[in-house]
């Protein structure tokens, strides 16, 4: 048997398991001390711009409203507005300091959907690379991201403010 160690992981699996799952890290980090210990790149009047803590690929970015709220039904005029603003700038913001091939851009909807936080809608912006899922995830079913989040930080969010 092969073990990749990720002591990163075990905090985030505590909180779910130990009956905390009720907590928002959404509206925690909206409100957390500081935007680097938060990972928030970017503040709009009513989103933000953070990456995720276990990301898909390098740059990996979620936009959320900092209204907790379910649903994309539930959102105001202005929250839709500027989350499609936000999506846009962080595609720009990828695109001028990572350079990738393409982005997948989405949202889970409801837990069934694939939602790890059903509560508060998020949409995720990942970027993509032509050949970057080589044999890790097929032989050993292990991402390899090759940045770490605090260096990922600091280059997006200088990016983001020169945008």
């Amino acid at each position: 048997m092969k073990i990749l160690w990720a002591p990163w992981r075990m905090a985030y699996i505590r909180r779910f398991s130990s009956g905390n799952s009720s907590k928002c890290f959404l509206c925690e980090a909206a409100r957390g001390k500081s935007d680097e210990e938060s990972l928030i790149v970017f503040r709009g009047e009513n989103c933000f711009v953070i990456m995720n803590r276990f990301p898909y690929n390098n740059g990996h970015l979620m936009v959320a409203p900092y209204r907790h709220v379910g649903s994309i039904l539930d959102l105001r005029e202005e929250e839709s507005a500027e989350i499609m603003k936000l999506l846009r700038l962080s595609v720009k913001a990828l695109g001028e300091e990572y350079r990738p091939d393409g982005y997948n851009i989405g949202l889970n909807l409801g837990r069934v959907a694939g939602a790890g936080l059903a509560d508060h809608i998020h949409f995720h912006v990942v970027p993509r690379w032509a050949g970057d899922t080589n044999f890790m995830p097929v032989v050993s079913e292990t991402k390899v991201i090759p940045e770490g989040l605090e260096e990922t930080w600091r280059r997006l969010k200088s990016r983001f403010s020169r945008l």
